[in-house]
């Protein structure tokens, strides 16, 4: 794909020379070209942090402030992250806007994070004018040469005139076919240099094909293996999401009686409350759609990629079962588990054409097979989380209380750790793009700004954002974006005084040996007020429905500190190594 572009690049640079000066229109800067492109691509909102190398753009900002709300976040990490969070929550592109050196390199973590979790992003990054490139200048560093591997497409623009080719192409980049981030490395004097401006629009590179062609013999197969399924299974993944797909995946299951587990990234495809959704996959997922991959004998992927902490130990998973692969991505296909049937292409036309060729089923014995699973979790620990014992609160009762509160009706946004998976198992989904959180690169720190990103992708939606203390201390200091910003976000803090994913890890597996998990926390109500966000502390359970009322009805941000039980544990767990049949019910 690289070469093609640069071949497009060329052809571009020999038509762009002439621009402006051919044609007596006025010239602008490349700063100026930019803000221009990013208007052209429907940009509204922007998230960075400014600095040297970048201030031409800045400047040329001033004066577009009216169509590109520019949101000042306190580090560069958080600008990805935010704008991951406005990008998951809305379905347009988020945008960060950096400078070069540090500013450009804290951004790395967020653009992995969105390389791995498919999320549309543009990272445009100012860098050193060409002449100093290679010099070792001040700030310069090769910011191609280190996001390359972690992006589908990173550019340096070195002259005015390839502005608006650039932006162009990166947007469509980075949200065509599987989506992905995508990174603009803007030398200095391409900022301050002059060229003409026309809008350009990009549907087509040469060599990318970013969705498959879809094939009428695989989607004629895939029918025929589902029609003659005793025991189908359908795992539903992120990619049903990406496609705005989630009615298309309702009719599929529901013509043909097949239940469905969701993977973490997938939760809100599918309601909680349907009645063929059977929960989430995973390490930490729920007993029955783990237990029964191992026993169905069609095992259905859909838009999902078969990450190792869905599929356990891949030497015993799902060996039993024919496997029916849909996605948009080839590279995915046998890349963990082989494929008996691949359906290459965008699953809201596939899923579409299978569905047509369906024969109505109920698969009655099947799904009743999930019904003791679900009463073995509901005893041994659902009911068990819900309702402890003991006067310490819950994790999984904060976060179903506040679930409740909302009429399950919020975006749920996680930072990672056990607070991640207890949100994600006790929040239930009733609206579609309802979960944010950091899945393949598990990014502590994530939560605080991909929540401020998410207010301003879906402001007329309530986003409550579940953290630990560890996870929270990572991005702090975006609490002064939200009280510049008066972000209306619903800050949960689990706080357990550990860092409680790694501790659980501990006392199962080195023998609790807790090495530098313990933490030592700030006074949380302290740090709330000096940013002058309403806090509340709740320690005891006859005083957390009253908190959370608080919270919602809070005209803007508000940070509820639940003092939780200190070692208590996520549960089901697969163990490391294990296989999705042997999940762990106590510990």
């Amino acid at each position: 794909m690289n070469k093609d572009m640069a071949d497009n690049n060329k052809k571009s640079n020999s038509s762009s020379l002439s621009l402006g000066e051919g044609r007596g229109e006025a010239l602008i800067t490349g700063a100026e070209a930019l803000m221009r492109s990013l208007e052209h691509q429907g940009v509204r909102t922007i998230f960075g942090y400014p600095g040297g190398s970048i201030m031409p753009v800045f400047d040329a900002l001033y004066d577009h402030r009216m169509n590109l709300n520019h949101i000042l976040v306190r580090h560069e990490q958080g600008a990805t992250h935010a704008a991951q969070g406005f990008a998951r929550v809305s379905g347009e592109v988020g945008v960060c806007l950096v400078t070069s050196g540090p500013g450009a390199t804290n951004t790395i973590t967020g653009i992995a994070d969105a390389m791995i979790d498919s999320t549309p992003m543009v990272v445009i990054a100012g860098q050193v004018g060409t002449n100093f490139l290679g010099t070792d200048a001040f700030q310069e560093v090769d910011l191609v040469g280190i996001t390359q591997p972690i992006t589908k497409w990173s550019y340096q623009i070195r002259r005015a005139e390839d502005v608006a080719w650039a932006v162009a192409r990166a947007f469509y980049i980075a949200k065509s076919g599987r989506p992905g981030p995508v990174v603009l490395d803007f030398a200095k004097n391409a900022q301050v240099d002059k060229t003409g401006y026309v809008p350009t629009k990009v549907d087509y590179i040469r060599s990318y094909l970013p969705v498959p062609e879809m094939d009428p013999e695989a989607i004629q197969r895939a029918a025929d293996m589902i029609n003659g399924a005793e025991r189908p299974l359908v795992l539903v993944g992120q990619g049903v999401e990406l496609g705005n797909a989630q009615r298309e995946l309702r009719a599929f299951i529901e013509k043909a009686g097949m239940p469905a587990g969701c993977t973490l990234l997938g939760l809100s495809a599918l309601p909680t409350d349907h009645p063929l959704n059977k929960g989430m996959l995973g390490m930490h997922g729920n007993l029955g759609p783990n237990i029964n991959t191992n026993k169905c004998d069609v095992l259905i992927a859909v838009g999902m990629r078969f990450d190792d902490r869905v599929t356990g130990k891949l030497a015993t998973y799902a060996t039993q079962a024919k496997v029916i692969h849909f996605d948009i991505d080839p590279a995915e296909i046998d890349k963990n588990v082989k494929a008996d049937i691949a359906v290459l292409g965008d699953c809201k036309e596939t899923l579409a054409a299978v569905t047509e060729l369906l024969k109505p089923a109920a698969h009655e014995e099947w799904l009743e097979s999930f019904l003791p699973y679900e009463q073995m979790e509901e005893e041994k620990v659902i009911r068990p989380e819900l309702h402890p014992a003991g006067s310490a609160l819950s994790m999984g009762e904060v976060v179903r209380a506040v679930s409740e509160a909302t009429g399950h009706e919020a975006i749920l946004v996680t930072d990672v750790g056990q607070n991640q998976m207890m949100s994600a198992r006790y929040f239930k989904y009733s609206k579609e793009r309802s979960i944010v959180t950091s899945g393949g690169l598990g990014t502590m720190g994530f939560g605080l700004p991909a929540a401020i990103g998410a207010t301003f992708g879906r402001p007329d939606r309530t986003v409550c954002v579940f953290m630990g203390d560890g996870g929270l201390q990572m991005n702090l200091q975006e609490l002064g974006t939200i009280m510049e910003q008066k972000a209306p976000v619903k800050m949960i803090l689990l706080n357990n005084n550990f860092l409680g994913n790694v501790r659980q890890w501990q006392a199962m597996f080195f023998n609790r040996r807790y090495s530098f998990t313990p933490m030592m926390n700030p006074d949380y109500m302290k740090i709330a007020s000096a940013y002058d966000i309403p806090a509340r502390r709740v320690l005891a359970r006859q005083d957390l429905k009253k908190a959370i009322d608080e919270m919602v009805a809070a005209d803007g941000p508000f940070l509820l500190e639940a003092c939780v039980v200190e070692e208590g544990n996520v549960l089901p767990m697969t163990p490391p190594g294990g296989s999705v049949n042997q999940m762990l019910l106590e510990c």
